[in-house]
């Protein structure tokens, strides 16, 4: 610590590498099919969430206060797998592991703030939820447009902070040992621990980012739902109670698709083999941006309704401009 506060008071020269070298995995026979399945899964995930936010934008009567968050973790679900996977590929399916200074930091940067916003936007739709469920009068006035597009941009204000925080803290230090990095994109706990200086501050702080961005979202998301279950067990009948749980559950896959490969990963700590780390990790990446779209468009109903009735109306103008070619 003493070195990083003396660093902030004195000019000193940080040894930066020209590059640094992604390793990914090792050892591993025909890896190039893994690659390939997650540019399919990119495809997947570039146009279901296309689909998915020009339905709600077309669709007026999607513009609701749950929609916007929605709208935005599609948003947030395209960019993170744009800015992971094309770089991804490139580095090991066309095998360009180098990978320039600023250009890895950078490469965190978008990769940390989209994956992380994914996780804050479960958060903003578990508090949607609850008052839905909970305060079902009131919801109208609780979650009003002008709160939910507050809410998800003081969300997108504190994740870029955090994550540019962390990538100054990046560059106070030294990099005079091993440029390696073994993981699949520049990894923010992989990269600092390279450092030959004192790298305690950026450990902390990623202990500080992992509480605020993994177990506090997650203690939210639980409470939430605890306080759900408690008010679906005060619901007359079962069938009541059922169709209000229905509500949820798009949430729910969502949240369980999210958070239980990290939670494996992280349980498991160092006793994980590394390739099985880098392959949980990578799906977890890309794998919810692929299925989101999908859990929506198929459990939720305004959804589906709203994506037939598009698909109505454009079928019935083509009819109606054959018709006039004929006439």
């Amino acid at each position: 610590m003493n070195s990083f506060n003396s660093a902030l008071g004195k000019n000193i020269t940080f040894v930066r590498p020209a590059y640094f070298i992604i390793r990914g995995f090792s050892g591993i026979p025909n890896i190039k099919y893994y690659y390939v399945f997650l540019c399919f899964v990119y495809i997947v995930s570039v146009l279901g969430n296309t689909v998915v936010m020009a339905v709600i934008y077309l669709d007026h009567n999607l513009r609701t206060p749950k929609y916007i968050a929605v709208f935005n973790l599609a948003f947030v679900d395209l960019l993170g797998s744009s800015a992971l996977v094309p770089k991804l590929l490139g580095i090991f399916l066309f095998n360009h592991p180098y990978i320039s200074y600023n250009d890895c930091l950078t490469f965190l940067f978008f990769c940390f703030t989209f994956l992380s916003m994914q996780v804050l936007n479960l958060v903003a739709l578990s508090y949607d939820r609850l008052i839905a469920i909970m305060h079902p009068l009131h919801y109208h006035v609780k979650v009003t447009h002008r709160f939910m597009l507050s809410l998800i941009a003081s969300f997108w204000v504190f994740i870029i902070i955090a994550v540019l925080i962390a990538v100054g803290l990046l560059t106070r230090l030294s990099f005079c040992r091993s440029v390696v990095i073994n993981s699949y994109f520049c990894d923010h706990g992989q990269m600092f621990r390279l450092a030959c200086n004192d790298y305690t501050p950026s450990y902390f702080f990623a202990l500080f980012l992992i509480v605020l961005v993994l177990w506090f979202p997650l203690s939210f998301i639980m409470l939430s739902y605890v306080c759900i279950g408690y008010a679906l067990s005060k619901v007359a009948t079962a069938q009541e109670r059922y169709k209000a749980f229905k509500t949820c559950t798009a949430h729910i896959s969502l949240v369980a698709i999210y958070f239980i490969p990290i939670l494996i990963t992280f349980t498991a700590g160092s006793q994980i083999h590394p390739n099985a780390r880098i392959i949980n990790l990578s799906l977890t990446s890309v794998f919810p941006s692929m299925l989101n779209p999908i859990i929506y468009v198929l459990q939720t109903q305004e959804i589906k309704a709203s994506v037939k009735k598009i698909l109505k109306v454009r079928i019935e103008s083509k009819t109606k401009v054959k018709k006039v070619i004929i006439k």
